[in-house]
C-alpha cells in the first residue's frame, strides 16, 4: 500500500485520543510510528525508531512503540527494558495478535486502536499511574 494513502486513511484524532486514554491507566508511554520506507526487518527498524524518538528516556523505561511499514505490509511492537523485565514474552504475542487480525482485513485504524488499547491494559497491570505521573512523550502519530 502507498504510504500517503495509508496515512490519509488513518483516523489520527481517534488514535491520539486512544493513546491519551490508554496512558491515563498507566505510567507507561505508547507511541505509533508509520514508516515510509520498505522494511525487511520490522523489529530492527522499530528498535531504531524507538531510540531516535527518545523512548529510552522515560523514567521507568516503560515505553512501547507500535511500528508499521505499509509499503512492506509489516509491523512490529517493541518496548523498553522495563517492559521486557516485568511483562514477559506473552505481552508481545498478545499485543501483536490483537492487531494482526484487523491488519489482514485492511482495517488499519482499528488494528492500531486495538494495539494501543491492549498496550494500555497490559502496561496498567505492571506500571500503574502514580500521583506525579507525567506524559513524557508525544501522543501524536509519527512518520518519516
Amino acid at each position: 500500500m502507498k504510504v500517503k494513502e495509508f496515512l490519509q486513511e488513518l483516523r489520527h484524532d481517534e488514535l491520539v485520543a486512544a493513546i491519551g486514554q490508554a496512558e491515563r491507566q498507566t505510567s507507561g508511554e505508547i507511541r505509533v510510528f508509520v514508516s515510509r520506507k520498505k522494511t525487511i526487518d520490522p523489529v530492527a527498524a522499530a528498535q531504531e525508531q524507538f531510540v531516535r524518538l527518545g523512548m529510552t528516556k522515560t523514567r521507568e523505561r516503560n515505553a512501547v512503540l507500535i511500528f508499521i511499514a505499509p509499503r512492506s505490509c509489516k509491523f512490529a511492537v517493541v518496548g523498553d527494558e522495563g517492559v521486557h523485565v516485568r511483562c514477559g514474552e506473552g505481552f508481545w504475542r498478545d499485543l501483536a495478535a490483537a492487531m494482526a487480525g484487523h491488519f489482514r482485513k485492511s482495517e488499519f485504524t482499528e488494528g492500531l486502536l486495538q494495539g494501543v488499547c491492549k498496550a494500555g491494559e497490559l502496561l496498567a497491570l505492571h506500571f500503574p499511574p502514580g500521583p506525579d505521573d507525567l506524559n513524557e512523550l508525544s501522543d501524536q502519530v509519527e512518520h518519516d
